[in-house]
């Protein structure tokens, strides 16, 4: 991913490079024709100073063609010859590319010429002046080069300006960042942003007050909800199953009503049952437990299989266990054998009959491994009321105890489906 800044940082290195990239030819347009202008303005002062230089001299003809013949050689940018025509011609102005007359190599270079024709002695003659005009594009070069030697440096201020910009000005953005990641909604306390004189982050931070508040008041209420629930609903639960034990006692009922009046007791019990999931969850969300103590974990795994024998048995489940001796954790033990057993029953609930169940404890992890024909829904794993598996429904509150039991202490809950075997670990 790219960070925010890198964005307008290429596309204004991209923008300043095509900008430059085409002021070159530009640059090289303007300089070559100021460089013909000045050249052709040159030639012409030369012409006019040939031309009067010429006239002043007092020669006879002899003289005069042997001068002639002199100045062509000594004089290689220059021509002077005899015109084939009677009357005189407006000047004109030419660019060639040739090989310079006193070069050794081949390469070949631009001239810029001026052919104009002069009165000598009464005579017309045909000037012809050459001058080169290479160094038009050595000027380019140097200016490509500059070019380019600028860029750089601009591409290096711009990299240099776009890290202390965004140490500086993005420094609030990551504390508030930084913050939120460290909320913890079961707190109640609202978040507490650092201040920023930029507009736009001190709005971002009046909208993350507001929307915590929000969810923290939300939160509270459904917490009351769900705590003031559970307990009004305890003592009409527990008259109802007495009322129900001595319906039972009854020695006038058939045998119809008794078995219609034993099948109340199963949606009661798991109505019980969530109820007192429920108050547990509230008690823990509250830090209604004790602080913690040593808790030596190996005795403690020992202990809950001894007391969930009967539901091994009753699926046939064979226990595999590789268990370190005298693990200690520092927790509440009542909320690590909570955590504990809802682990193992998960892992008897969602096993089938003649399974196997893994338990592995290090002084780093707790992982409790069974057998199983497909994966749970990792998405609703932990989420209350959501049942993981369609095959085996449940109240939905067994994993999600433990995972707040596990977010109490900072530790993480994990789950894998690895080789047709459901794995739950705790990394203390």
């Amino acid at each position: 991913m790219n960070k925010l800044l890198n964005r307008p940082l290429k596309a204004f290195t991209l923008y300043a490079l095509l900008v430059l990239a085409c002021s070159i030819p530009v640059y090289y347009f303007i300089v070559d024709y100021i460089w013909r202008n000045e050249l052709d303005e040159y030639n012409e002062i030369v012409r006019n100073r040939i031309e009067s230089g010429l006239n002043k001299l007092s020669l006879d003809k002899e003289e005069w063609a042997q001068t002639i013949a002199l100045w062509n050689k000594t004089q290689p940018g220059t021509k002077i010859e005899k015109s084939l025509f009677q009357e005189s011609r407006s000047d004109s102005i030419y660019t060639i590319i040739r090989q310079k007359q006193s070069a050794n190599d081949e390469d070949l270079e631009r001239f810029r010429g001026l052919s104009s024709y002069i009165k000598v002695q009464g005579e017309l003659y045909h000037l012809t002046i050459e001058i080169n005009v290479e160094e038009a594009h050595e000027t380019v070069f140097a200016i490509a080069a500059v070019t380019v030697l600028f860029f750089i440096i601009l591409l290096a201020g711009f990299v240099i300006l776009n890290r202390r910009i965004a140490t500086q000005i993005w420094k609030p953005f990551h504390s508030t960042l930084d913050r939120l990641k460290s909320f913890d909604l079961n707190s109640q306390n609202n978040i507490n942003l650092e201040k920023s004189d930029i507009q736009e982050f001190e709005q971002l931070n009046q909208a993350l007050y507001q929307l915590i508040a929000k969810n923290i008041s939300v939160f509270r209420q459904q917490k009351e909800f769900t705590e003031n629930a559970s307990h009004e609903l305890q003592t009409p639960l527990a008259v109802l199953k007495s009322k129900i034990d001595l319906l039972m006692q009854n020695e006038s009922l058939t045998e119809s009503q008794s078995e219609l009046i034993a099948s109340l007791n199963i949606p009661l019990s798991r109505v019980s049952r969530i109820n007192k999931n429920l108050l547990l969850l509230a008690k823990i969300e509250n830090q209604q437990f004790s602080e913690g103590e040593l808790v030596n974990m190996s005795e403690l795994v020992n202990q809950n299989l001894d007391f969930l024998e009967e539901h091994l048995r009753a699926r046939n489940n064979t226990v595999e266990m590789e268990i370190c001796e005298h693990c200690y954790i520092t927790a509440n033990r009542s909320l690590v054998e909570i955590m504990l057993v809802n682990l193992l029953l998960n892992a008897i609930r969602h096993n089938y009959e003649n399974g196997a169940i893994r338990i592995e404890l290090t002084d780093k992890s707790l992982t409790i491994s069974n057998t199983g024909t497909e994966p749970l829904i990792s998405e609703t794993l932990f989420k209350r009321f959501i049942t993981s598996s369609t095959s085996t429904p449940s109240s939905g509150l067994g994993l999600a105890i433990v995972q707040e039991i596990a977010h109490r202490y900072d530790w993480k809950v994990d789950y894998h489906f690895i080789n047709n075997f459901h794995q739950f670990s705790v990394l203390f």
